[in-house]
């Protein structure tokens, strides 16, 4: 195409595009190729009463089953940023003790959710709980189409259980807040002036070894004009943990800025109801019986252990069907 190249992030952009739909055709192509191969050996087996042959066919297909299901999967990905890695942050509600254990559940079931991707995780920052849990946690999760999966877990979560902080044995209900954002590529230009911005610098905690607690690595921006705040105490250079913050308020303004479109032309309060307390996403009931149901879906799975080790594709699924 004549001019193709004359504008560098158009052609940045389409190309990209180009490589993630070559990525899904391939996928499709090499699941048919091991389905056509598999169907023809045992067609062979079959005529030949070949048992050991059928018994290898017969254990190739929960693997074949697995990958056609997540190439479905990844064709509903169609929103604008699906492919993009995901950066994602858990507030604890009201409850304390309760709560930031609750965050730290959570945590750990995304982290396993990745694990069982192979998706890398890295967690940012992390506050503490006073005595026990996490009070608030921001992690990024870097793999093929990780915010695409993400994007359904944005709101709030609803935990119903026999507390474990409770000498009494008293049933609790917790809350946390998930927020999901894409990491933004180089196409999207976030413009953030400098006299806008207020950089603290404090000492950062938690894993990282003696440096961590002798140096003021740790970053926090604060966005004058929106008042958003970010920050980032993952790294131990002071330089790398700004610039990861930078890409973590890039990522929030742009967001705030799309929300803020959709209220204008459709007269909505973006996602801001969606996350807002009292309209949970989905509810974790540990007691007084044991189902997690999505709210928004209705979709309910028993196995509360399963999922809670980062089994999510039915919800996941469900949330994608439901959206579209």
């Amino acid at each position: 195409m004549p001019g193709f190249w004359d504008d560098a992030d158009t052609a940045r952009r389409v190309q990209k595009e180009l490589g993630q739909l070559q990525d899904v055709i391939k996928g499709w192509e090499g699941d048919w190729e091991e389905l056509e191969e598999n169907a023809l050996l045992l067609e062979m087996a079959t005529e030949e009463g070949d048992s050991d042959t059928e018994n290898e066919v017969a254990a190739a297909i929960p693997s074949m089953e697995e990958q056609i299901a997540v190439a479905e999967l990844e064709c509903m990905f169609s929103g604008e940023h699906d492919a993009a890695n995901v950066i994602i942050s858990i507030h604890a509600g009201a409850g304390g003790t309760e709560a930031q254990d609750w965050v730290g559940i959570l945590l750990r079931m995304y982290l396993r959710w990745a694990e069982s991707k192979e998706m890398k995780a890295d967690i940012l920052d992390l506050q503490a709980g006073d005595e026990a849990g996490t009070k608030s946690v921001t992690f990024m999760i870097t793999g093929r189409y990780a915010y695409g999966y993400m994007r359904s877990e944005l709101g709030i979560h609803r935990l119903v259980r026999i507390s474990p902080f409770d000498a009494s044995g008293r049933r609790h209900t917790s809350f946390a807040s998930v927020m999901v954002l894409p990491e933004l590529d180089d196409t999207i230009d976030v413009d953030i002036e400098d006299k806008d911005l207020r950089v603290d610098t404090y000492r950062a905690s938690g894993a990282g070894g003696q440096h961590v607690n002798k140096t003021d690595s740790a970053i926090r921006l604060t966005h004058i004009p929106t008042g958003v705040v970010v920050q980032c105490q993952n790294e131990r250079s002071q330089h790398r943990n700004k610039d990861m913050a930078m890409k973590m308020l890039a990522s929030r303004l742009y967001k705030l800025e799309k929300e803020k479109q959709a209220a204008q032309q459709e007269g909505l309060h973006g996602d801001k109801k969606e996350i807002s307390w009292g309209s949970q996403i989905r509810s974790y009931v540990l007691q007084p019986y044991r189902m997690i149901k999505d709210h928004r879906t209705d979709v309910e799975k028993g196995n509360v252990d399963a999922v809670l080790d980062g089994d999510l594709d039915l919800f996941i699924k469900a949330y994608l069907l439901w959206a579209k």
